[in-house]
Protein backbone atom coordinates (compact mmCIF):
# COMPACT_ATOMS: atom_id res chain seq x y z
CA UNK A 1 0.00 0.00 0.00
CA UNK A 2 1.01 3.42 -0.72
CA UNK A 3 2.54 5.18 2.03
CA UNK A 4 0.48 8.32 0.96
CA UNK A 5 -2.46 6.26 0.86
CA UNK A 6 -2.05 5.28 4.68
CA UNK A 7 -1.89 9.10 6.12
CA UNK A 8 -5.03 9.55 4.38
CA UNK A 9 -8.07 10.38 7.24
CA UNK A 10 -10.20 7.92 7.40
CA UNK A 11 -13.12 10.21 6.15
CA UNK A 12 -11.58 11.20 2.54
CA UNK A 13 -12.13 7.25 1.48
CA UNK A 14 -15.39 6.27 3.39
CA UNK A 15 -17.20 8.78 5.17
CA UNK A 16 -18.98 7.83 8.72
CA UNK A 17 -22.58 8.26 8.69
CA UNK A 18 -23.89 11.46 8.55
CA UNK A 19 -26.84 13.01 10.86
CA UNK A 20 -30.56 12.18 9.54
CA UNK A 21 -31.65 15.56 7.97
CA UNK A 22 -35.13 16.91 9.81
CA UNK A 23 -34.02 15.45 13.23
CA UNK A 24 -34.31 18.76 14.45
CA UNK A 25 -37.41 19.58 12.86
CA UNK A 26 -39.19 16.36 14.07
CA UNK A 27 -37.86 16.55 17.23
CA UNK A 28 -39.87 19.98 17.95
CA UNK A 29 -42.81 18.01 16.25
CA UNK A 30 -42.81 15.14 18.75
CA UNK A 31 -45.39 16.06 21.19
CA UNK A 32 -43.86 14.70 23.85
CA UNK A 33 -40.56 16.52 23.57
CA UNK A 34 -42.71 19.31 23.42
CA UNK A 35 -44.42 18.81 26.99
CA UNK A 36 -41.92 17.49 28.98
CA UNK A 37 -39.55 20.67 27.93
CA UNK A 38 -41.91 23.18 28.96
CA UNK A 39 -42.76 21.72 31.82
CA UNK A 40 -39.54 20.88 32.80
CA UNK A 41 -38.10 24.65 31.20
CA UNK A 42 -41.10 26.16 33.65
CA UNK A 43 -39.48 23.90 36.87
CA UNK A 44 -36.43 24.82 36.21
CA UNK A 45 -37.12 28.54 36.11
CA UNK A 46 -39.04 28.10 39.45
CA UNK A 47 -35.97 26.94 40.88
CA UNK A 48 -33.20 28.99 39.49
CA UNK A 49 -35.48 32.40 40.51
CA UNK A 50 -36.82 30.94 44.10
CA UNK A 51 -35.19 33.31 45.99
CA UNK A 52 -37.73 36.18 44.18
CA UNK A 53 -40.31 33.73 43.98
CA UNK A 54 -40.06 32.72 47.69
CA UNK A 55 -42.09 34.91 50.14
CA UNK A 56 -40.68 34.00 53.11
CA UNK A 57 -36.91 32.21 54.25
CA UNK A 58 -37.78 28.38 53.94
CA UNK A 59 -35.93 27.97 57.30
CA UNK A 60 -37.85 30.23 59.12
CA UNK A 61 -39.38 29.20 62.33
CA UNK A 62 -42.69 30.30 63.53
CA UNK A 63 -44.54 27.82 65.81
CA UNK A 64 -47.47 30.53 65.80
CA UNK A 65 -48.12 29.62 62.43
CA UNK A 66 -47.83 25.84 62.52
CA UNK A 67 -49.97 23.73 60.73
CA UNK A 68 -51.90 26.15 58.66
CA UNK A 69 -54.21 25.16 55.85
CA UNK A 70 -53.34 26.25 52.21
CA UNK A 71 -53.73 29.68 51.40
CA UNK A 72 -54.03 30.74 55.57
CA UNK A 73 -52.75 34.02 56.68
CA UNK A 74 -50.69 34.79 59.56
CA UNK A 75 -48.84 37.32 61.59
CA UNK A 76 -45.13 36.44 60.75
CA UNK A 77 -42.49 37.43 63.55
CA UNK A 78 -38.72 37.69 62.26
CA UNK A 79 -35.62 37.43 64.28
CA UNK A 80 -35.26 41.16 63.96
CA UNK A 81 -38.01 42.03 66.45
CA UNK A 82 -40.13 43.20 63.09
CA UNK A 83 -43.64 41.64 61.98
CA UNK A 84 -45.79 41.34 58.94
CA UNK A 85 -48.68 39.57 57.72
CA UNK A 86 -48.15 36.84 55.05
CA UNK A 87 -50.15 34.36 53.28
CA UNK A 88 -49.44 30.46 53.42
CA UNK A 89 -49.99 29.68 49.96
CA UNK A 90 -49.48 25.87 50.55
CA UNK A 91 -50.18 25.94 54.38
CA UNK A 92 -47.15 25.38 56.82
CA UNK A 93 -45.87 22.66 58.39
CA UNK A 94 -45.52 21.46 62.25
CA UNK A 95 -42.38 23.73 62.72
CA UNK A 96 -44.32 27.31 61.15
CA UNK A 97 -42.22 26.92 58.09
CA UNK A 98 -44.04 28.01 54.89
CA UNK A 99 -44.02 25.04 52.38
CA UNK A 100 -44.61 27.28 49.52
CA UNK A 101 -41.21 28.36 50.00
CA UNK A 102 -39.82 25.34 50.89
CA UNK A 103 -41.12 23.21 47.90
CA UNK A 104 -38.97 26.11 45.62
CA UNK A 105 -35.99 25.67 47.47
CA UNK A 106 -36.33 22.10 47.11
CA UNK A 107 -36.58 21.67 43.54
CA UNK A 108 -33.52 23.44 43.01
CA UNK A 109 -31.73 20.65 45.28
CA UNK A 110 -33.70 17.74 43.45
CA UNK A 111 -32.96 19.84 40.06
CA UNK A 112 -28.78 20.13 40.84
CA UNK A 113 -29.03 16.37 42.13
CA UNK A 114 -30.38 15.00 38.95
CA UNK A 115 -28.20 16.67 36.56
CA UNK A 116 -25.56 16.30 38.23
CA UNK A 117 -25.42 12.54 38.61
CA UNK A 118 -26.41 12.31 34.68
CA UNK A 119 -23.52 14.47 33.80
CA UNK A 120 -21.24 13.03 35.88
CA UNK A 121 -21.96 9.13 35.13
CA UNK A 122 -22.42 9.43 31.42
CA UNK A 123 -18.60 11.02 31.61
CA UNK A 124 -17.48 7.91 33.90
CA UNK A 125 -19.58 5.45 31.86
CA UNK A 126 -18.52 6.70 28.53
CA UNK A 127 -14.80 6.74 29.38
CA UNK A 128 -14.86 2.98 30.66
CA UNK A 129 -17.13 2.03 28.11
CA UNK A 130 -15.10 2.62 25.54
CA UNK A 131 -12.31 1.33 26.86
CA UNK A 132 -13.49 -1.89 27.06
CA UNK A 133 -15.32 -1.83 24.07
CA UNK A 134 -12.01 -1.23 22.37
CA UNK A 135 -9.40 -2.95 24.31
CA UNK A 136 -10.44 -6.86 24.86
CA UNK A 137 -7.55 -7.46 27.45
CA UNK A 138 -9.55 -4.41 29.69
CA UNK A 139 -12.89 -5.48 28.66
CA UNK A 140 -13.00 -9.00 31.18
CA UNK A 141 -11.80 -6.84 33.82
CA UNK A 142 -14.20 -3.89 33.82
CA UNK A 143 -17.02 -5.66 33.18
CA UNK A 144 -16.85 -7.89 35.94
CA UNK A 145 -16.06 -4.75 38.20
CA UNK A 146 -19.20 -3.37 36.51
CA UNK A 147 -21.23 -6.71 36.98
CA UNK A 148 -19.93 -6.51 40.98
CA UNK A 149 -21.35 -3.11 41.44
CA UNK A 150 -24.80 -3.70 39.78
CA UNK A 151 -25.31 -6.86 42.16
CA UNK A 152 -25.51 -4.34 44.71
CA UNK A 153 -29.25 -2.71 44.73
CA UNK A 154 -28.85 0.98 43.77
CA UNK A 155 -30.78 2.47 46.75
CA UNK A 156 -28.72 0.23 49.42
CA UNK A 157 -25.55 0.82 47.71
CA UNK A 158 -26.48 5.06 48.46
CA UNK A 159 -27.66 4.45 51.59
CA UNK A 160 -24.07 2.55 52.60
CA UNK A 161 -22.20 5.80 50.93
CA UNK A 162 -24.10 8.55 52.41
CA UNK A 163 -24.08 6.69 55.91
CA UNK A 164 -20.23 6.55 56.01
CA UNK A 165 -19.06 9.92 54.63
CA UNK A 166 -21.08 13.31 56.12
CA UNK A 167 -24.37 14.16 54.65
CA UNK A 168 -23.76 17.15 51.71
CA UNK A 169 -25.03 17.50 48.63
CA UNK A 170 -22.06 16.29 46.90
CA UNK A 171 -21.77 13.05 48.65
CA UNK A 172 -25.68 12.11 47.75
CA UNK A 173 -24.46 12.78 44.00
CA UNK A 174 -21.33 10.85 44.43
CA UNK A 175 -23.63 8.00 45.87
CA UNK A 176 -26.14 7.90 43.02
CA UNK A 177 -23.92 8.26 40.68
CA UNK A 178 -21.77 5.26 41.25
CA UNK A 179 -24.43 2.73 40.68
CA UNK A 180 -26.01 4.56 37.69
CA UNK A 181 -21.95 3.96 36.25
CA UNK A 182 -22.58 0.34 35.43
CA UNK A 183 -25.98 0.65 32.83
CA UNK A 184 -24.41 3.29 31.44
CA UNK A 185 -20.89 1.27 30.88
CA UNK A 186 -23.04 -1.94 29.53
CA UNK A 187 -24.72 0.48 26.91
CA UNK A 188 -21.48 1.92 25.95
CA UNK A 189 -19.48 -1.35 25.47
CA UNK A 190 -22.59 -3.04 23.35
CA UNK A 191 -22.49 0.36 20.88
CA UNK A 192 -18.65 0.16 20.74
CA UNK A 193 -18.97 -3.71 19.82
CA UNK A 194 -21.62 -3.27 17.82
CA UNK A 195 -19.72 -0.08 15.63
CA UNK A 196 -16.47 -1.50 15.66
CA UNK A 197 -17.28 -3.85 13.11
CA UNK A 198 -18.92 -1.05 10.74
CA UNK A 199 -17.39 -0.63 6.86
CA UNK A 200 -15.75 2.96 7.93
CA UNK A 201 -14.46 2.10 10.96
CA UNK A 202 -12.77 -0.90 9.71
CA UNK A 203 -11.48 1.41 6.61
CA UNK A 204 -10.04 3.52 8.93
CA UNK A 205 -8.59 1.14 11.03
CA UNK A 206 -6.66 -0.69 7.77
CA UNK A 207 -5.26 2.94 6.69
CA UNK A 208 -3.60 3.31 10.04
CA UNK A 209 -5.88 5.07 11.70
CA UNK A 210 -4.78 5.63 15.84
CA UNK A 211 -7.04 4.25 18.71
CA UNK A 212 -7.68 7.13 20.26
CA UNK A 213 -8.69 9.27 17.05
CA UNK A 214 -10.85 6.16 15.92
CA UNK A 215 -12.42 5.92 19.07
CA UNK A 216 -13.07 9.82 19.76
CA UNK A 217 -13.98 10.66 15.92
CA UNK A 218 -15.86 7.46 14.62
CA UNK A 219 -17.11 5.42 17.56
CA UNK A 220 -18.19 8.23 19.78
CA UNK A 221 -19.38 10.98 18.17
CA UNK A 222 -22.66 7.79 17.13
CA UNK A 223 -23.00 6.88 20.70
CA UNK A 224 -24.07 10.34 21.59
CA UNK A 225 -27.92 9.86 20.84
CA UNK A 226 -28.28 6.95 22.91
CA UNK A 227 -26.10 8.64 25.58
CA UNK A 228 -28.48 11.41 25.32
CA UNK A 229 -32.14 9.49 26.03
CA UNK A 230 -30.22 7.28 28.56
CA UNK A 231 -29.00 10.58 30.57
CA UNK A 232 -32.89 11.77 31.11
CA UNK A 233 -33.77 9.07 32.32
CA UNK A 234 -30.95 8.60 34.84
CA UNK A 235 -31.76 12.49 35.72
CA UNK A 236 -35.46 11.36 36.74
CA UNK A 237 -34.37 8.27 38.78
CA UNK A 238 -31.61 10.69 40.70
CA UNK A 239 -34.40 12.93 41.99
CA UNK A 240 -36.51 9.85 42.81
CA UNK A 241 -33.53 8.36 45.06
CA UNK A 242 -32.48 11.53 46.05
CA UNK A 243 -36.04 12.04 47.62
CA UNK A 244 -36.00 8.42 49.36
CA UNK A 245 -32.88 9.55 50.62
CA UNK A 246 -33.75 12.56 52.26
CA UNK A 247 -37.37 10.66 53.38
CA UNK A 248 -35.48 7.94 55.04
CA UNK A 249 -33.23 10.15 56.79
CA UNK A 250 -30.26 9.28 55.59
CA UNK A 251 -29.61 12.15 52.53
CA UNK A 252 -29.41 16.19 53.12
CA UNK A 253 -29.69 17.50 56.95
CA UNK A 254 -32.96 18.78 57.37
CA UNK A 255 -32.24 22.06 57.50
CA UNK A 256 -31.56 21.99 53.49
CA UNK A 257 -35.42 22.00 52.33
CA UNK A 258 -35.78 18.72 49.56
CA UNK A 259 -38.85 17.33 48.77
CA UNK A 260 -37.96 14.20 50.50
CA UNK A 261 -37.57 15.46 54.01
CA UNK A 262 -40.24 17.55 53.64
CA UNK A 263 -42.59 15.10 53.11
CA UNK A 264 -41.16 12.81 55.59
CA UNK A 265 -41.60 15.52 58.39
CA UNK A 266 -45.16 15.77 57.33
CA UNK A 267 -46.29 12.01 56.89
CA UNK A 268 -46.92 11.61 61.14
CA UNK A 269 -49.69 14.32 60.56
CA UNK A 270 -50.52 13.01 57.09
CA UNK A 271 -54.03 12.55 57.83
CA UNK A 272 -55.08 15.53 59.60
CA UNK A 273 -52.38 17.73 57.72
CA UNK A 274 -51.91 16.13 54.30
CA UNK A 275 -51.04 18.87 52.18
CA UNK A 276 -47.32 18.78 54.28
CA UNK A 277 -46.97 15.48 51.96
CA UNK A 278 -49.02 16.59 49.15
CA UNK A 279 -47.68 19.35 47.16
CA UNK A 280 -43.89 18.24 47.40
CA UNK A 281 -45.13 15.03 46.13
CA UNK A 282 -46.76 16.40 43.23
CA UNK A 283 -43.95 18.81 42.30
CA UNK A 284 -41.37 15.63 42.42
CA UNK A 285 -44.00 13.45 40.59
CA UNK A 286 -44.36 16.08 37.77
CA UNK A 287 -40.82 17.21 37.83
CA UNK A 288 -40.02 13.11 37.07
CA UNK A 289 -43.14 12.81 34.66
CA UNK A 290 -41.31 15.85 32.71
CA UNK A 291 -37.98 14.56 32.06
CA UNK A 292 -39.47 10.80 31.58
CA UNK A 293 -41.81 12.57 28.48
CA UNK A 294 -38.69 14.28 27.39
CA UNK A 295 -36.41 10.90 27.10
CA UNK A 296 -39.38 9.12 25.23
CA UNK A 297 -39.61 11.82 23.06
CA UNK A 298 -35.85 12.01 22.30
CA UNK A 299 -35.84 7.90 21.88
CA UNK A 300 -38.40 8.47 19.43
CA UNK A 301 -36.75 10.98 17.41
CA UNK A 302 -33.09 9.98 17.74
CA UNK A 303 -33.47 6.17 17.89
CA UNK A 304 -33.96 4.84 14.16
CA UNK A 305 -35.81 1.48 14.72
CA UNK A 306 -38.59 3.67 17.04
CA UNK A 307 -38.64 6.98 13.93
CA UNK A 308 -39.54 3.73 11.43
CA UNK A 309 -42.05 2.35 13.72
CA UNK A 310 -43.68 5.94 13.61
CA UNK A 311 -43.70 6.41 10.01
CA UNK A 312 -44.96 2.69 9.70
CA UNK A 313 -48.01 3.46 11.71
Amino acid sequence: MDPAVTELDAESVIPAPAARPGAWRRLLRNWSVRIGAAALALLLGAALVAPWLGTIDPALIDPVNRDLLPGARGEVMLLTGESFEHRFWLGSDSYGRDIYSRVLYGGRVSLIVGVAVALLSLALGVLIGLLAGTFRRLDGVLMRVMDGLMAIPGILLAIALVALWRASIWTVIVAITIPEIPRVVRLVRALVLSIREEPYVEAARALGTPTLKLMLRHILPNTLAPLIVQGTYICASAILVEAILSFLGVGLPTDVPTWGNIMAEGRLQFQQYPHNVLFPGIFLALTVLAVNMLGDGLRDTLDPRFSKRAQQT
